[in-house]
């Protein structure tokens, strides 16, 4: 069933500048406006969107989601495995970083809780320093 840009945004779960977005950047296609009329967008148009939002879900960015929407003939399974590991990899690396973000945090909250009133905040103290907090 045919759609207006806001109901296909309200079907997608973004707003109507999402669309429009989109499409200024090649990743929608704009349906041709009929003389007088207004735009209509069809199913393929809703999937599009799901699939653009699930690749943005999990941590694709849109020039990634490009690369991915070009693999879309069913003959490039290889090619967008391969996307999908170097996108694991990038999100393991994260990980680790946010793992050791954690564990400092941890420390200075440690460090700040036992010496409460004690001296300088060692939290603010080591913020403050020249020396980096976590090492990337």
């Amino acid at each position: 069933m045919p759609m207006t840009i806001g109901k296909l945004a309200h079907a997608a779960g973004v707003n109507v500048e999402t669309v429009r977005y989109y499409q200024r950047r090649g990743l929608l296609a704009e349906p041709p406006r009929p003389l007088g009329g207004v735009r209509r967008y069809g199913e393929d148009a809703l999937r599009r969107l799901r699939f653009i939002r699930q690749c943005q879900a999990l941590g694709f960015a849109l020039d990634e989601v490009a690369d991915l929407l070009a693999l879309d003939d069913g003959r490039h399974c290889t090619e967008a495995s391969a996307l999908a590991a170097h996108k694991l990899e990038d999100v393991r690396v994260r990980l680790a970083r946010l793992r050791r973000i954690e564990h400092v945090l941890a420390q200075l909250v440690a460090q700040c809780q036992r010496s409460r009133g004690l001296m300088r905040c060692p939290l603010i103290d080591a913020l403050s320093s020249d020396a980096p907090v976590v090492r990337t």
